[in-house]
């Protein structure tokens, strides 16, 4: 693990619970850091959440087929530049059926390597991406969504997506997660509370 300074501090593989201990390990070996096991040591309770409910049920889980929802984790992780996600995330992108050829062309979602549904997930995913912030489900990509998913499964893809996006917020500003050199989500320094 890398040894630079933090501000929020980051727990060694000793001082974390058994389970975290496992799972430090293994975030070590395929994202080669592993500060947000360590930053989540300090609340084991919510990473337990974190890693049981919202992967364990929904992300593996649900209505969706995880093809999908690796699609677009990678597309999310690649589009806002966490270099630590990326790493992960193409290795369970590969396992979860993905081609090599598309795990390279996830950049470019109009590549015939991706099918009408996967460009439409992967549409949906920088629709709900952090550079999306402020864009909202069109009529034409509603109906592209329509012609592989149902509602339920869209609404699904939709708040994985939205969480997923949420913890790279929440990952860049605690700065957990090693960011891709083309990464353009900074750290900006905010001005203490009450201050302008």
């Amino acid at each position: 693990m890398d040894s630079r300074s933090r501000t929020f501090p980051i727990l060694s593989k000793a001082e974390l619970p058994p389970s975290m201990q496992r799972d430090w390990e293994r975030s070590l070996a395929r994202r080669g850091e592993a500060a947000f096991i360590g930053g989540a040591g300090h609340a084991p309770d919510l990473y337990r959440w974190y890693a049981d409910e919202f992967y364990g049920h929904l992300f593996y889980g649900g209505e969706v087929p995880i093809r999908y929802k690796e699609l677009g984790r990678l597309r999310l992780s690649t589009v806002h530049g966490c270099r630590s996600c990326n790493l992960g995330n193409r290795l369970d992108a590969r396992a979860a059926g993905l081609t090599d050829e598309q795990i390279r062309r996830i950049e470019d979602p109009q590549h015939p390597c991706f099918d009408a549904a996967d460009q439409a997930v992967l549409a949906l995913a920088d629709l709900v991406s952090l550079q999306g912030v402020g864009a909202t489900l069109g009529a034409e990509l509603y109906g592209a969504l329509r012609l592989s998913f149902r509602d339920g499964q869209i609404f699904e893809l939709g708040m994985v997506f939205g969480l997923l996006a949420g913890m790279a917020q929440f990952l860049f500003a605690f700065d957990l997660v090693e960011r891709e050199d083309y990464c353009d989500l900074r750290p900006k320094v905010l001005p203490p509370a009450g201050e302008e």
